[in-house]
């Protein structure tokens, strides 16, 4: 099947034999796609390699076959987006996030449109710990593993926002003590509900919460990604009064 000026992403890129890349890539209307980019490595295809780079947006031809496809052409479209220090390794995280949580060719163009979007947000916006929890949001909900934010999942009943839940992933947010371990309070789901920023200690809290639901629906798995995002926050925590939540992870 030949697939033309499909809106694309690079995810991932690993050198394939002397002189091609094989790619994870991101695309609007065909979800993930393996790609061969044959002949885009040495000196001669410097240019055309350079345009396979992370965060780029892309309009690409392919010529699908199965499981894989295969690179016919490409094009840059609008600037590049820059993403340098912190918010370099954030969207490095998206695409671990994108590789691992999603099969190959189910499409998503929501997906596809989010994390356009999250890659805007982060060279322009200073909360990034925000940014990652909304496209988590945005992501799961994409997938099929939505998170429930609203409810009660015993009584059905609105959540109350000074009340502690503990998020069961498999349930949704359920009544606890606030001294029970993973407690979270409700106005922090009810802000991640309804697209609002919570504290720093609320976004710490939604992080906690996300990464047990992710590892959960990657059977236990972690993320290498979390742990250049924490070697991160340390790295930067003696140098900025800020809490750590709001700079980064």
């Amino acid at each position: 099947m030949r697939i033309e000026q499909q809106p694309a992403y690079v995810l991932h890129a690993r050198p394939y034999r002397e002189t091609s890349l094989l790619l994870e890539c991101l695309s609007r209307e065909h979800g993930r796609l393996g790609v061969v980019a044959r002949g885009v490595r040495g000196e001669r295809a410097r240019l055309r390699r350079a345009q396979l780079e992370p965060f780029q947006a892309l309009r690409m031809d392919l010529l699908l076959r199965g499981e894989m496809a295969t690179l016919t052409a490409v094009e840059t479209v609008g600037t590049p987006t820059r993403l340098g220090g912190d918010a370099g390794l954030a969207g490095l995280y998206l695409n671990e996030l994108v590789v691992r949580l999603t099969g190959r060719q189910d499409p998503s163009p929501p997906l596809f449109d989010a994390y356009a979007l999250t890659l805007q947000r982060l060279a322009a916006e200073p909360s990034l710990a925000w940014i990652l929890r909304r496209f988590e949001r945005d992501l799961l909900e994409a997938t099929g593993y939505g998170l429930q934010l609203a409810h009660d999942a015993d009584t059905g009943e609105f959540l109350e926002p000074q009340a502690s839940y503990r998020y069961e992933v498999e349930q949704g947010a359920v009544r606890c003590a606030a001294s029970s371990p993973h407690a979270i309070l409700g106005r922090d789901l009810l802000a991640l509900e309804q697209d609002r920023m919570p504290d720093a200690a609320g976004l710490k809290a939604l992080r906690d919460m996300i990464r047990r639901v992710i590892r959960f629906h990657l059977g236990g798995a972690e993320l290498r990604a979390w742990r250049v995002l924490a070697m991160a926050v340390s790295r930067n925590r003696p140098d900025s009064a800020a809490p750590p939540a709001e700079r980064l992870d």
